[in-house]
Formats: C-alpha cells, structure tokens, sequence
C-alpha cells in the first residue's frame, strides 16, 4: 500500500485543461492506494470531479477499479484559499469519518487541515489510518508546526486512535525551518518519527536541494508499519508539467502474516 502527499502547485480548472498536466497527474495518482493533493484551488470541486472522472476512466481500462474522492472546503486567509483533496482506490480501502479541523480562539495555521480516517481492507498492522495534510505558510513554518501536535491531540480524542500519519508541504528546510528552530517543535521528538530522509530533495527546482515535503507517524506502532526505506520522494520525469514539488510517498504492507 502506497501513501502520499502532493503539492500541485495551484491547481484549478484552467490548469487541468492542459493535456500535459492532466495526463501526468493522472499517472502520478494512479500510482498510490491513497495520495492527498495539496494547493488545490477548485471552490465548486468543478475541476477535481472532471478530473475524478478521468482518472477512473484510465483506471478501468487498466484495471477495472475505481477511485473516489475527499475534498476539503477551501481554507486560508482573505481571497486566497485552498483545498485539501483525497484520492484513494476503492478496492483497497473505505472512509470511516472526516472532520475540518478549525482552530479555537487563535489563528496560527495558515489553511487548517481536512482530516479523513481510513479503514483498509487489507493490513498487517494497521487497519484503520487518520491522515493530517499540511500546507504551512513559508514563513510561519516554525510557528504552524509548533501547532501541528494540537491538530493531532484533536483527532487522537475524536476517533480515540494513535494511527496517525501527518503529510504535506510543511516547509520544514532551508531559510524557512533550519535544524535548531526545529529541534524547539513538539514534533520533532517522540513520539513522532519524521520518514523522509534529511538529504532528500523534494523540489524540481534547481537553484536548491531542500526537503520542504515530509511524512511524520506518530507513536511507534506507527513506525514499525513502514516499509523500511520507502518514504522518499517520487522523481517522476514529468512532474515539472505539473507543480515545482515532487509528490513524497511511503509504503505500508497490505497483508497480515499468515
């Protein structure tokens, strides 16, 4: 089981026209149980269902399985606003619940998170998983992380579960998040594990080499349902067509042990 997070770089209907952009968005989506687009800009969900449709079509022709869709109520301050969106196989897994999490009396994150809990159909130590996708604003990247346990605390009391992955463009590197910010962040301890390498680049850029995407599991439970050396980003050659991140991505096994 492939998990991931995206960012597709403000993406909307003019945007999905392009052949070029579709189509290898298409293949990049296809290629995980479950994958959440970030920096979506849909408000009437008008793009994200013509692309749901498209997807599936390439799908059944390959497969003959379907995906289906969560998307997030557009998030963020003033007229700019985005939208957390889900795409997951059917075949594989199902959603339990979901919830838009809203900050209390305060207002640190820049776009607060879609929150879905997942049940897989098939799992060897986790069968039901909460995804918590990021998109911190850069320069309030220390301060939106430093929140992120709240976020996690909030969903470990709604749905009473540790199995809990946080994914997304967190802007944890370079001028944004250096190494002693991030030693004073909650998360940047256990019980969380941070899985993407700290040499990894997750930008197509060239001009730098910074790990800006991560996946962080909380609790060791968590951890030890990783595929050792599987959370990494995806260096698709086309992805450039599409946004200036490249999509990060960790496996999970699909089976119990017999």
């Amino acid at each position: 089981m492939k998990i991931a997070a995206f960012n597709v770089k403000n993406l909307g209907v003019r945007k999905l026209n392009k052949d070029i952009v579709r189509n290898n968005l298409i293949k990049i989506v296809s290629r995980y149980s479950v994958v959440v687009l970030l920096e979506v800009r849909d408000p009437n969900d008008r793009a994200m269902s013509k692309f749901l449709t498209e997807l599936n079509r390439h799908r059944k022709v390959l497969t003959n399985h379907i995906n289906r869709m969560e998307i997030g109520a557009p998030v963020g301050r003033h007229s700019y606003r985005e939208q957390f969106v889900f795409f997951y196989r059917q075949e594989e897994m199902s959603v339990i619940d979901r919830y838009q999490y809203e900050e209390e009396n305060k207002d640190v994150l820049a776009r607060e998170p879609f929150i879905v809990q997942f049940r897989r159909r098939s799992a060897r130590l986790v069968k039901k998983l909460v995804l918590i996708p990021v998109h911190t604003k850069p320069k309030d990247a220390e301060h939106e992380l430093r929140a992120l346990h709240n976020v996690v605390q909030d969903a470990r009391r709604r749905w009473g579960t540790n199995s809990i992955m946080i994914l997304g463009d967190f802007n944890a590197d370079g001028r944004y998040l250096s190494s002693t910010k991030r030693t004073n962040i909650r998360m940047s301890s256990r019980p969380y594990f941070w899985l993407i390498d700290e040499d990894a680049d997750t930008t197509t850029s060239d001009l730098n080499d910074h790990t800006y995407d991560r996946i962080v599991v909380f609790g060791k439970r968590m951890n030890d349902a990783v595929v050792p050396g599987s959370a990494k980003p995806f260096d698709f050659k086309r992805t450039r067509s599409v946004s200036d991140h490249y999509p990060v991505e960790v496996d999970q096994p699909s089976r119990k042990r017999k």
